[in-house]
């Protein structure tokens, strides 16, 4: 057993590659092979986003506080407010984040396969993004 002390795992800023934005990310759990589970705390700064994205074996966000959208490829944003649960099945193209006005906070937890949680796509433009959050405004 192993027990991670709060504060022991550093802040840490995530990579302007996948994200938009002022994005932190606090690690959970790496859990060592043959376990494949991985899960992270990700705050959002207001107008913060993902990268387009899939996980090989899903992913399930779980928010915590604020909020935020999620969109899926050809399809309107989605509000998600804190308390709200969501899964993503695998290898579907899809990218969350805070609202332009709000702060989001979220647990991330997904499955690594071959070493790999994530494939990273294309980031969302500005200008899409904007134009999808005004979709939900009419």
């Amino acid at each position: 057993m192993d027990i991670y002390r709060a504060g022991s795992k550093p802040t840490r800023k995530s990579s302007s590659d996948w994200f938009t934005g002022t994005v932190w990310q606090d690690p959970i759990v790496e859990a060592p092979e043959p376990a494949r589970v991985r899960a992270v705390k990700v705050t959002f700064e207001p107008g913060a986003r993902t990268a387009w994205h899939t996980h090989p074996l899903g992913q399930t966000l779980h928010l915590i506080s604020g909020v935020g959208l999620i969109g899926l490829r050809d399809d309107h944003p989605k509000i998600i407010n804190a308390g709200d649960t969501v899964w993503i099945p695998p290898n579907e193209d899809h990218w969350h984040g805070a609202t332009p006005t709000n702060s989001m906070t979220h647990i991330a937890i997904q499955e690594s396969m071959n070493g790999s949680v994530a494939n990273w796509l294309e980031k969302v433009a500005d200008e899409e993004y904007q134009s999808l959050y005004l979709s939900l405004q009419k």
